[in-house]
């Protein structure tokens, strides 16, 4: 049997650009919380006892910028200067614009707030429709941080990453061929400890049985043999450099930009999300096991320029004939997406962190308001795209 290997990674909330993540998000959503009609674009970098936040921000609502960054540091477990960055004594700068009048010229009249192609993509190879390397990876990471915020494994510091391993027989997932695991630790816990530790606390408990013989899968934990100086610290964090994490691990394709920091006029995010519910329902009506699908706009034109579809030979009518009921049963217009999703509440912290796409929705309180987590994972229209597909 000859067997292909597909890898993705996963972060924790502690890595330090999804530390920066977070920061332009929690700006995001208190600006949003405030004055749903904000229009944002904020980026972040964050380094050894620095944190900077830069962009263009036209909003009615009023952000302590340097509290929330610190308070986000905090949250994340950065308390201790040993860490490299301590959200209490950190510097913080800001450097922040208004929108271009140009820009919003075009968004104003609901059109796309820049030019790009955005991607989408399932598969029923798991039950959140999301490959199975990049869900394990999630749940290793999850797990890490889990472990660390309980105490249950008290030399644990924030930074931390995992890789995994899958062996597919065509499409389908057949084995767990090995696993990475890289988490940052005290200076006085020994290799032999972390190994052993994570192996049977996190790794093998997080696997599935049926995926993986104990005898033959690859575990390396801490490769290099110490991972004490991460974080900020060990390497510079930006808002944006975790695209793949973000969104399917690399087994669907992407189009290049970030998630994290933009209001939703911004289709790399808001027709990123759209086009991850369009393939969702897809393969949850059962008219194919795997979709994937690109939109494209113009920067100021309300409808998408292309719509393009690809089941890999896995659909119950062909392509073309999905992608125009895909047309009937949803609008593709930026404003439309939003209203669809209920994208102007401060709903994108929780996203920043695990990925964006497989996560159950949820209705929660967040800053005074009553708001869904993860609306695109919802699939209301299944009944209409079979109607439209006759099936």
């Amino acid at each position: 049997m000859s067997l292909r290997r597909f890898s993705s990674e996963s972060v924790t909330e502690g890595h330090p650009d999804k530390v920066a993540d977070q920061i332009s998000d929690a700006v995001l959503d208190h600006l949003l919380a405030q004055d749903p009609r904000s229009r944002v674009a904020c980026e972040t970098l964050v380094t050894t006892g620095l944190a900077m936040v830069a962009g263009e921000i036209s909003s009615n609502a009023r952000v302590e910028i340097p509290e929330l960054v610190r308070q986000t540091l905090l949250d994340i477990g950065y308390d201790d200067a040993a860490y490299g960055i301590d959200g209490a004594t950190c510097a913080v700068l800001t450097s922040l614009d208004q929108q271009s009048d140009d820009i919003a010229m075009g968004v104003d009249s609901g059109g796309a707030g820049d030019q790009g192609m955005m991607f989408g993509y399932a598969t029923d190879e798991t039950d959140v429709l999301l490959p199975v390397p990049v869900v394990l990876a999630h749940r290793l990471t999850r797990g890490l941080a889990r472990l660390r915020r309980s105490g249950e494994i008290a030399w644990l510091r924030p930074d931390g990453k995992a890789q995994v391993s899958v062996a597919y027989d065509g499409e389908r997932p057949v084995e767990i061929t090995a696993v990475v695991v890289s988490a940052q630790h005290d200076p006085d816990v020994d290799q032999t400890t972390i190994g052993e530790e994570l192996t049977e606390r996190l790794i093998l408990p997080q696997l599935p049985e049926d995926l993986f013989d104990p005898r033959q899968l690859k575990i390396h934990v801490n490769p290099t043999g110490r991972f004490v100086t991460g974080g900020p610290q060990g390497d510079v964090g930006l808002t944006g450099r975790k695209v793949i994490v973000d969104t399917y691990g690399g087994m669907g394709r992407h189009g290049g930009g970030a998630f994290s920091g933009k209001d939703a006029t911004k289709v790399d995010r808001s027709a990123a999300y759209a086009s991850r519910w369009a393939a969702k329902h897809v393969v949850a009506s059962g008219a194919a096991e795997r979709c994937e699908i690109q939109i494209a706009y113009a920067i100021g034109v309300a409808e998408p320029v292309s719509l393009w579809i690809d089941t890999f030979g896995t659909g119950k009518a062909s392509d073309d004939r999905i992608a125009e009921a895909l047309q009937e049963v949803f609008d593709f217009r930026p404003n439309r997406i939003i209203e669809d999703l209920r994208l102007r509440s401060p709903i994108y912290g929780p996203a920043a962190t695990y990925g964006h796409f497989g996560r159950a929705p949820e209705w929660v309180e967040r800053m005074g308001k009553r708001v869904q987590l993860f609306p695109w994972e919802e699939t209301p229209r299944l009944d209409d795209l079979r109607t439209a597909l006759g099936i």
